[in-house]
């Protein structure tokens, strides 16, 4: 930089800082110029340097692989562009004196040993260059000329020590930014309890400006302990306080940055959002207030090789005025766990904090049933309950011998809004890491092969369109939810001698949550078992309640298989190709009549997979025969020929039928059909929402007339009405219209909401 700064352009009186440290923070700059820019108004160049002379481009927004701290092996990380973007943009948005002095920060990257090779400078880092422009080996005369446009005169320093001494707090745009994410974000309204312990943290956290405080908030899944969060960054950063959102694992940071933003790129949210092994260095009270999620993860050491700090929650508490820990005991998931409530009280009581415990009992996820959370804890002999059978009408859950046939009914009801995922123990290698073509999850002897989600945009996997193929594993979707979960259980769980049996030693070696088990079990067997139990358990208990509607198990132990069955209080399913098409729920609104109740006259409606009933709506005997099961009629109904009940899948119909639901139909009907809901066939039909060549659509046709007073089709339009835009409508010209089409029913009414 001194050569570069050798340029009689730049003035000699400019501002210089060197590893400057950001205020309340443990991040450097390497790289400060100060002064006043032609018209007088103040600036800084923030410079990132690397002394990198090769990189590797990643398709991960704002990140690169390269060789880091002397290490041999490259390792992702930040981008230089997007790191000197991101050191100003936390300037800008937190310290007081950039915003009220109006000082302007001017980002860029210098790579003094990097050729220009289309790796460093590849297309996907190009809004990460537009905004901190790059600099490489033979760029030293244009960094240069670009710091001599931007600092044309000294400013005696000015610029330098306002920054050093400005208030940290956010800034008035920031505020702005953040209450207009939270607008309209729907999945981040709180709810009863959720807003009573959210008013409470907030009435608390007034009081660490007198005396540090420590909250402690339990909850199990699906309490809203994330949604709370999120809340409180928005609420806190409204009081102008310094605070951050902290977790161990990235993946639930990038995610809800991705839907607070709407956008999976790199925003000046990050600065926001930070890892539980940042904190090492900070003095105390670095920090208004943090915001801990998924503390039950906390490790006592930090860094890549776990030789940093002292003890993560010790120094979370340390650094704040005020900190919220989120945590479940029932989550700690690896032997590094520390965060467990009572660590997180002896910590608060050797700091002096005072320490309040609030819980969060209302259950929101697994279609709200407690009895699934307690059914799992006791099938899974983590804590005897009542709960020994569970009842499937309260919650989707369901065994699969045939992996494919489970993660098939995923990607089916992840077409309905892109919140499906298939999960699995880490109990199969990763290979596809170093081998993209590689196969990680293989089941030979059933045809069934996936890879590991950890390669492409881990951590936003379980947002990212595309990704349903992939299977992700605890350390990517811990802290989140989805609709529906397939989780395929591994050889570290099985069924034998009447009891479940856990097998650590199953986990694939790449698992990082075992590690260093196989000493502890030469120091301390009897602990090392017992802990090596709670894991692969809890493991399996935080898989198995991702899902907000329904949860699917594929297990590699037939005698598991068997035993979750046996658990399960016995009812008659419906078909199975009904359930692989079901984009909603398999629970239906009306009461099932079982065989000897309708043949002793029990009035009853059949059940039809309308997907695979072709060539049966001529009459209603063939109606009877297919039917999938026998229904109970509402009362207001008169079961009569002709009258059928089927699911509609799909957003095509929207407005009038919301997906998944259930509907009373009548086969072969008379009279108009204009303007009408039908059941249509046709052999160049080929709807992927409803299957096969069926569709159903609203009816309307043109027809003409002949002199002698008979009338035929010209067109039929079956169109779509959706909530949801870019469905067509389908067109049968005359022609086709009599030969290969036909109205099979017509749908009455929406049976979702009667019982």
């Amino acid at each position: 930089m001194a050569k570069v700064l050798q340029d009689e352009e730049i003035p000699e009186d400019a501002g210089i800082a060197i590893e400057y440290q950001l205020p309340r923070s443990s991040q450097r700059i390497d790289f400060m110029i100060t002064g006043e820019d032609e018209e007088g108004s103040p600036k800084a160049v923030i410079v990132e340097l690397k002394q990198w002379s090769t990189s590797r481009y990643s398709t991960k927004d704002g990140v690169v692989w390269a060789r880091r701290g002397g290490r041999s092996a490259e390792t992702e990380g930040a981008h230089p562009c997007y790191q000197a973007w991101s050191y100003a943009a936390r300037l800008e948005d937190l310290n007081a004196a950039v915003q009220d002095k109006g000082i302007h920060l001017q980002p860029c990257a210098y790579l003094h040993n990097h050729p220009r090779d289309g790796q460093i400078d590849h297309p996907l880092y190009e809004p990460h260059i537009q905004r901190a422009p790059l600099f490489l080996k033979s760029d030293k005369d244009k960094l240069s000329r670009f710091i001599a446009k931007h600092v044309r005169r000294g400013d005696r320093l000015k610029s330098l020590y306002a920054i050093e001494h400005g208030q940290i707090q956010p800034s008035k745009s920031l505020m702005d930014y953040v209450a207009s994410l939270m607008q309209g974000k729907s999945e981040f309204v709180l709810i009863d309890q959720q807003k009573v312990v959210y008013e409470s943290i907030l009435q608390i956290e007034k009081q660490s400006q007198e005396k540090k405080q420590v909250l402690i908030i339990q909850g199990g899944p699906g309490t809203g302990k994330s949604v709370l969060a999120i809340n409180l960054l928005a609420a806190l950063i409204n009081r102008k306080r310094n605070v951050r959102y902290v977790t161990k694992n990235r993946a639930p940071r990038d995610v809800f940055q991705a839907k607070l933003t709407g956008t999976f790129t790199k925003t000046r949210l990050g600065n926001l959002f930070s890892g539980s092994g940042s904190f090492t260095e900070d003095e105390a009270n670095t920090h208004d207030v943090l915001l801990v999620d998924e503390a039950h993860r906390l490790n006592e050491k930090s860094g890549l090789y776990r030789n940093l700090g002292q003890n993560q929650v010790l120094e979370i508490i340390r650094s704040a005025r005020c900190s919220v820990f989120f945590t479940d005991d029932d989550q700690r998931v690896t032997i590094f766990d520390i965060g467990h409530t009572e660590e997180l009280r002896r910590h608060a009581r050797a700091l002096g904090a005072e320490i309040t415990e609030l819980e969060l009992t209302s259950q929101f996820r697994c279609n709200g049933s407690d009895g699934y959370l307690a059914w799992l804890d006791d099938t899974l002999a983590i804590r005897p309950t009542a709960n020994q059978l569970l009842d499937p009408t309260e919650y989707d859950f369901r065994v699969f011998d045939d992996p494919t046939e489970m993660h098939d009914l995923i990607a089916a009801k992840n077409q309905a809004n892109n919140r499906s995922r298939v999960v699995a123990g880490y109990c199969w290698p990763w290979p596809s890491s170093k081998d993209p073509e590689a196969w990680d999850i293989q089941l030979p002897a059933l045809g069934y092969q996936k890879r590991w989600n950890l390669n492409t945009d881990g951590s936003l996997w379980i947002i990212k369109p595309g990704s349903i193929q992939e299977v992700g594993c605890i350390h990517t979707c811990q802290g989140l939810e989805l609709d529906y979960v397939g989780v395929i259980i591994g050889d570290d769980l099985v069924y034998h001698g009447g009891q479940i049996v856990t097998d650590a030693t199953q986990r694939a070696s790449s698992d990082q949550s075992v590690r260093g088990l196989k000493k502890m079990i030469r120091e301390d067997p009897k602990r090392a078992r017992e802990l090596a139990d709670l894991i692969v358990k809890n493991t399996y208990r935080t898989l198995m309640t991702r899902g907000m509607k329904g949860c699917y198990v594929y297990c590699t132990d037939k005698a598991l298989a068997e035993y979750l069955r046996s658990r399960v209080r016995s009812t008659k399913n419906l078909a199975p190709v009904l359930a692989k098409h079901d984009a909603s729920t398999n629970v239906i609104p009306l009461r099932r009549v079982m065989e000897p109740e309708r043949q002793n006259n029990r009035a009853a409606l059949p059940l039809i997979d309308i997907k695979m009933a072709a060539g049966v709506f001529s009459e209603s005997q063939a109606l009877d025969s297919t039917a999938v099961e026998w229904v109970e009629a509402p009362a207001w109904i008169s079961p009569q020929p002709g009258l059928f009940v089927a699911q509609v899948i799909g957003e095509s119909m929207s407005r009038r039928i919301p997906n998944g639901s259930w509907c009373l139909f009548r086969a072969n009907p008379s009279g108009t059909r204009q303007g009408k809901v039908v059941v249509a066939q046709h052999r160049s039909i080929d709807d992927s929402e409803t299957g096969g060549k069926y569709t159903v659509k609203v009816y309307s046709s043109e027809k003409t007339v002949d002199p002698d007073g008979t009338w035929q089709h010209e067109r039929v339009v079956l169109r779509p009405d959706s909530l949801q835009p870019g469905y067509e409508p389908i067109v049968i010209t005359r022609g086709d219209v009599d030969d290969e089409f036909m109205i099979v029913a017509e749908m009455l009414t929406v049976l979702e909401n009667e019982s």
